[in-house]
C-alpha cells in the first residue's frame, strides 16, 4: 500500500489535527487516513462536470446554458 509524507506542517496545523485525532479516539495516522479516504470519495464539482457533460449529449455549452437559464429568470 502506497504511504504519503507530508513536511513542513505548521506547527498549530498539527496541534489542531491532533486534537481532533483524540477525540475521535484515533491516532493522527488513523484520523488523516480517514479524512483523506473521505476527500478521495466526493467528487469535485469539475469532475461531476465532466461526467454530466460526456453523457448529456446536448449542444450548448455550460456557459450558454448558464445565460439561458439567467435570460429565462428575467423574463419572469
Amino acid at each position: 500500500m502506497p504511504s504519503i509524507q507530508i513536511k513542513d506542517v505548521p506547527e498549530a496545523t498539527h496541534a489542531v489535527l491532533r486534537r481532533r485525532a483524540t477525540q475521535a479516539h484515533q491516532s493522527l495516522q488513523e484520523y488523516l487516513l480517514s479524512r483523506l479516504v473521505a476527500e478521495a470519495s466526493s467528487p469535485t464539482v469539475e469532475e461531476v462536470l465532466d461526467r454530466a457533460g460526456g453523457r448529456a449529449g446536448g449542444s450548448l455549452t455550460f456557459s450558454a446554458a448558464t445565460q439561458a437559464l439567467h435570460d429565462d429568470r428575467a423574463r419572469r
